[in-house]
């Protein structure tokens, strides 16, 4: 039995610090390069082609990844992995800065993704496994401030060290840091599963060709097309397959007594189940605005990429904001959930009806730190929620699944509302504008960013307009998607946050 003094060591704030510290840089640094990619274009003569890769191979294998090695965290030890998973993301990143073309960048971006793999849900294992009481809620509440957050800021860091400093410090930026994470990990408590043990081959090879050729399927699909002779149809009946096989190979293992890489008796667990529901929903909405509004602020309304980045930036003050009032809140995680969705879905319906051509730099500013703030509220509690019905010892896989299923909620957020977003440009440029059919393509083709390149004054003014309503379409659905998440947290059990052992 842990001493009451034991136990407090154990949930001192320092390892939260560490694990925040890195997730941070792993947050940041996804942004950066998005922000990057201009110069990095301009400098290492990249193809279109080239870019799509650079930036959808680090999503690609970031997910396939998520659920082996977030079983390897309980196998191996959750501080080790989160620690070797630091290690390969600052060697990738090292060797992404010193890269003198496309394939080596490349490389290192699938060198980066797999070390985020490692780290991002182990940092979600240690916290689950760490802390207890109200300082898990405390802890849950910073975790999601930092997802959140960091993620809204770093686009404003990234314009600002791109400009100031040159495309290779969005890489070398993280070597400083991440060098003093490691050094942190030494005060992070180490956790295993303790049943753990042997290897999954078959799990492992299925689980990663699945899992790859689905998000490559909703990555790639804008490009290909969906349908028809592409690679899109294929590659998803590839995931069809190889997930269907993953099930049924992983259920007869766990019958026979052999280890899992997918652990199916987590499906068993009514917080785990309902919250892997509701968190595929979350991901799926809150991609809405991230995807839609720097392009509108900047190809249609002529803000510059600072100017943008510090009205998204208020995304952040609202989620830190969020981080500070969830801990006095005097209701149950899942209760905090539910409000957090709420505020979302009405923020993002009010971000749309806000959305007009003659949009000021400030207008949106409230709407989106109040967005920020249901951020802080939801992504930060509904792992809590999620995981609180997990046994500590299975919490690498548990939050290598969450994870994953975050992520292809992503995903598909990102191809749903990316189709809702072109096919509005479409449809109301070709209303305003029907004898410019080409216009209307072009504005399809770029996803808007063609509208800042039309100089002719009348098509410049039906483009902006044609922009500011498919934009105003994909916040309203993306509003619409958070509400049905709200009704999907009405089937999560109420455990208060208390994983089975507390109780």
């Amino acid at each position: 039995m842990v001493s009451q003094t034991g136990r407090t060591q154990r949930q001192s704030w320092l390892p939260l610090f560490v694990l925040g510290v890195g997730m941070s840089m792993i947050v940041i640094d996804a942004t950066i390069v998005n922000v990057a990619v201009p110069a990095i274009m301009g400098d290492l003569k990249l193809s279109a082609t080239d870019v799509e890769w650079v930036n959808s191979i680090y999503s690609l294998t970031f997910a396939a990844l998520l659920i082996p090695l977030g079983r390897m965290g309980d196998v191996r030890g959750r501080r080790r992995t989160f620690a070797l998973g630091l290690a390969v993301f600052l060697v990738a990143s090292l060797l992404a800065a010193a890269a003198g073309n496309a394939a080596l960048l490349i490389g290192a971006r699938v060198l980066q993704g797999a070390g985020a793999s490692m780290v991002v849900p182990m940092t979600l294992a240690v916290v689950n496994a760490t802390y207890t009481g109200r300082r898990r809620t405390i802890a849950f509440a910073v975790w999601g401030s930092i997802i959140g957050g960091m993620a809204a800021l770093g686009p404003l860091l990234g314009g600002w060290v791109v400009k100031d400093f040159g495309w290779r410090w969005a890489f070398w930026v993280n070597l400083p840091i991440g060098l003093l994470v490691l050094l942190g990990t030494l005060k992070v408590p180490e956790s295993r599963d303790p049943a753990a043990g042997g290897s999954d081959v078959p799990g492992v090879l299925l689980s990663v060709t699945g899992t790859s050729a689905l998000v490559f399927g909703l990555i790639e699909g804008q490009r290909y097309g969906f349908f028809g002779w592409t690679p899109i149809p294929f590659a998803f009946a590839l995931a069809v397959l190889a997930l269907t096989c993953l099930v049924l190979v992983e259920r007869s293992r766990a019958r026979a007594g052999r280890p899992v890489v997918l652990d199916l008796s987590l499906f068993s667990i009514p917080s785990f189940r309902y919250g892997g529901a509701a968190a595929m929903i979350v991901s799926l909405g809150e991609f809405g605005l991230i995807l839609v509004l720097p392009l509108f602020l900047q190809s249609a309304i002529g803000f510059t990429a600072f100017t943008t980045g510090l009205i998204i930036a208020s995304l952040a003050g609202g989620t830190f904001l969020a981080g500070g009032l969830v801990p006095r809140l005097p209701a149950t995680p899942r209760v905090i959930v539910r409000i957090g969705l709420a505020i979302e879905a009405t923020a993002a319906v009010a971000i749309g009806l806000s959305v007009s051509p003659s949009l000021g730099p400030w207008t949106l500013v409230p709407w989106l730190v109040l967005y920020g703030i249901g951020i802080g509220f939801a992504s930060a509690q509904l792992p809590n929620v999620m995981l609180a019905g997990v046994p500590a010892r299975q919490s690498g896989a548990a939050s290598g699944l969450q994870s994953t299923i975050r992520q292809l909620g992503a995903a598909v957020g990102i191809a749903l509302l990316g189709t809702v977003l072109v096919t509005g440009l479409e449809s109301a440029m070709t209303s305003r504008l029907p004898d410019q059919p080409q216009l209307a393509r072009a504005l399809r083709e770029s996803a808007g960013a063609a509208v800042a390149s039309i100089r002719d004054p009348a098509r410049h003014a039906a483009a902006v307009a044609a922009a500011a309503e498919a934009t105003r379409r994909v916040t309203v659905v993306t509003g619409l998607v958070l509400f049905l998440g709200v009704g999907a947290t009405l089937l999560l059990p109420d455990t208060g946050g208390r994983r089975p052992e507390e109780e």
